[in-house]
């Protein structure tokens, strides 16, 4: 369950640093980041190259795709996270960018529950939900409503992957008893390694800074890049932060604990 506010700067909470629903953590505790890899499911380059690093990743996978279960199950014998990287209706893009099984925004009510329910079913391991592009859904509160409760009653929680600015995911999370957990930096935005190099180190710099921070990078066209990079850096900032897992964060910064209230068939 959430407590009461707190003054800390974490993520969920925007950029600009505006306090979010949480209790600090506590301050002699290792400076922590979150790495989320997004697109895993579809056997795409750098999967294994991510499923190597040495330090806890939270892998986000996609369901109802040719290695879904193949990746998940992978991740979680690696000691991973795992997350369901649930495809949502973006305001620009393809339609076929989206994959089986997405939420758009002409789904009724029960066919959004009825898709989230067999996303989380299809993730084996799934301990969360983010979204696989989505600015045009996460900024619907009607359907944000229906997954964030489907989440909930699962035992999930909820990563804003924050592709659209007018999100309101962390507000509607907050009145659900739910941590408001976001993307604080997205790493391979350009696929170069200078780039991902200087995203990485934004995202130590914000960790040093305020504790925490949550950051997305992708398997797939940068894949190769995110991976050499997300490992070397990992080696070079060994010591100074701490790599853990989405839920990590989730439990120690909102002291958020899972309390399904239907059964999962996903373990």
């Amino acid at each position: 369950m959430l407590t009461g506010q707190s003054s800390m700067q974490v993520p969920g909470g925007p950029a600009s640093g505006h306090t979010s629903s949480g209790t600090p953590a506590d301050p002699s505790q290792h400076k922590r980041m979150a790495i989320i890899i997004d697109d895993a499911g579809n056997d795409m380059k750098g999967t294994s190259e991510i499923l190597a690093t040495p330090v806890k990743l939270t892998l986000a996978v996609m369901p109802f795709l040719q290695t879904t279960k193949k990746d998940a199950i992978a991740a979680h014998e690696k000691g991973m996270d795992v997350i369901v990287h649930m495809p949502m209706e973006p305001n620009k893009g393809r339609p076929e960018w989206l994959g089986p099984g997405a939420i758009t925004s002409k789904l009724t009510d029960e066919e959004v529950r009825d898709r989230v329910e067999k996303a989380i079913d299809e993730v084996p391991y799934a301990v969360g939900m983010n979204n696989h592009m989505g600015s045009k859904i996460t900024s619907d509160k009607r359907i944000m409503s229906i997954v964030l409760d489907v989440c909930r009653e699962r035992g999930l929680f909820f990563v804003d992957s924050r592709t659209n600015f007018r999100s309101v995911v962390g507000e509607l999370a907050i009145t659900k008893n739910m941590p408001p957990v976001g993307n604080d930096i997205f790493l391979d935005d350009h696929n170069s390694k200078p780039h991902i190099r200087k995203q990485m180190d934004l995202a130590a710099k914000r960790a040093l800074d305020k504790d925490v921070c949550v950051v997305i990078g992708h398997v797939g066209h940068t894949g190769l890049n995110t991976s050499a990079v997300v490992h070397e850096s990992v080696s070079r900032l060994k010591g100074q932060i701490e790599f853990v897992g989405i839920s990590d964060l989730v439990r120690d910064v909102w002291h958020w604990q899972a309390e399904p209230k239907l059964p999962t068939d996903n373990k």
